[in-house]
């Protein structure tokens, strides 16, 4: 590490200047020049959900602070004038919920065995299992140095707060390849992703399909929406806090069955509208005048991320249309090349999404527990690229199309 360069722990986001995060997060690109990532790395230009705005209405909401199990460590690289340089949105944890990358079985079995493993350290984006930029190092003749000194500052921070480990989920695969190298351990998982490979409309993408196959989507879709149930797509100035107020209605309905207790405020939803409204679509569906059910989307210059889901009538096949067809239409009417989908859900596999990579790298200090989850994780990826494999020979594409 450069012996100029400071690092510093910014307890929130409100600490820390937006401008300067920002530029760190979603470094700005020059004509013919990219950031400081391989080529196959540069896929989103702009990811909503590590901006300053997105993370700090995590903060602000109330829905990631200390009383919910989120302590915000946010590591931070200055230079001698005070120039941030680089960054990780980073929580000091005590607990494993709202991360998608599941490390329960490892916190019980080192507690059993008499350790401690919680606190640990988290860096991600809360709540959300989009994959992007982690370690985020801004635009500059000193990116190198930076990075080095972020990653050194991550394992200065899980020394100092005596934390069992530092966890960093959905990161990119070039990161995860030098995190590798400084002996993090290295995890792989898999999602599902729509790929737009040239099409302009829903009918080029089921042209694509296998005939069974265009059949059941186009049932599904014709069935999803019988007499009396539209949809509308919600963006930008045209959100309002009726539209939320439904949402949060569908939000709280869903998330109470699924995990017992949502995450997310209802602030923080009216904060997600006054700060990236733009990057905002809400996919709703409205029966009789009343909206019955819908989806929250994030919009990046390249690709449509899916968020959450809720509602409260039930009805066949809508939610494969709020949430994967009408995200197809959206994303090909704004020329995006994809469609992330969310965690899991093998489901998505027969209605045009397909299995792709995602990465975590995990930094564990007490030598037993890293040893055992490194024999846990060398089998693990194997076994999860042998999955990989398999479904994507079931795709629903007719033979020949192109695989990603």
């Amino acid at each position: 590490m450069a012996s100029d360069l400071k690092i510093r722990i910014a307890r929130t986001l409100a600490e820390v200047d937006p401008v300067q995060w920002d530029a760190c997060a979603n470094p700005p690109l020059s004509e013919g020049q990219a950031f400081d990532a391989p080529e196959e790395d540069q896929k989103e230009r702009f990811n909503p959900f590590v901006t300053h705005a997105f993370l700090n209405a995590c903060e602000a909401s109330g829905s990631a602070v200390p009383r919910t199990g989120w302590g915000g460590a946010h590591v931070l690289v200055e230079d001698a004038d005070g120039r941030l340089l680089a960054a990780a949105p980073c929580w000091l944890k005590s607990h494993s919920q709202g991360e998608y990358v599941f490390d329960h079985g490892w916190a019980d079995a080192y507690e059993r065995a008499g350790g401690r493993y919680y606190p640990k350290l988290q860096v991600c984006v809360p709540f959300t299992p989009a994959p992007g930029r982690r370690l985020l190092v801004a635009r500059s003749e000193r990116a190198a140095d930076a990075r080095a000194a972020l990653i050194a500052g991550l394992r200065g921070l899980r020394d100092s707060a005596k934390a069992s480990s530092t966890h960093i989920t959905f990161l990119q695969k070039h990161e995860w390849e030098t995190l590798g190298g400084q002996g993090y351990l290295q995890r792989t998982n898999k999602q599902f992703h729509f790929f737009n490979r040239g099409y302009t409309t829903f009918e080029d993408f089921l042209a694509t399909l296998a005939s069974r196959k265009r059949k059941v989507v186009r049932r599904e879709r014709k069935e999803a929406l019988p007499d009396g149930i539209t949809i509308e797509w919600v963006t930008g100035k045209d959100l309002r806090e009726e539209h939320w107020d439904a949402f949060f209605a569908f939000y709280i309905d869903t998330g109470s069955r699924k995990w017992g207790q949502p995450y997310l405020t209802r602030t923080f939803f009216s904060m997600l509208n006054e700060t990236l409204a733009d990057r905002v679509l809400l996919v709703m569906a409205k029966r009789n005048g009343r909206y019955i059910a819908g989806a929250l989307n994030l919009i990046g210059d390249d690709a449509l991320y899916g968020r959450n889901w809720g509602c409260i009538e039930e009805h066949p096949f809508l939610h494969f249309e709020v949430c994967y067809y009408q995200a197809i239409d959206f994303a090909l009417s704004r020329g995006l090349s994809r469609v992330e989908a969310g965690a899991q859900g093998e489901h998505k596999l027969l209605r045009g999404y397909e299995p792709v990579p995602t990465y975590s790298a995990h930094d564990i200090a007490d030598p037993r527990l890293k040893r055992a989850v490194a024999e846990f994780l060398r089998q693990e990826r194997v076994e999860m690229e042998q999955l990989i494999d398999a479904y994507a020979e079931h795709t629903p594409f007719r033979k020949g199309e192109i695989s990603p």
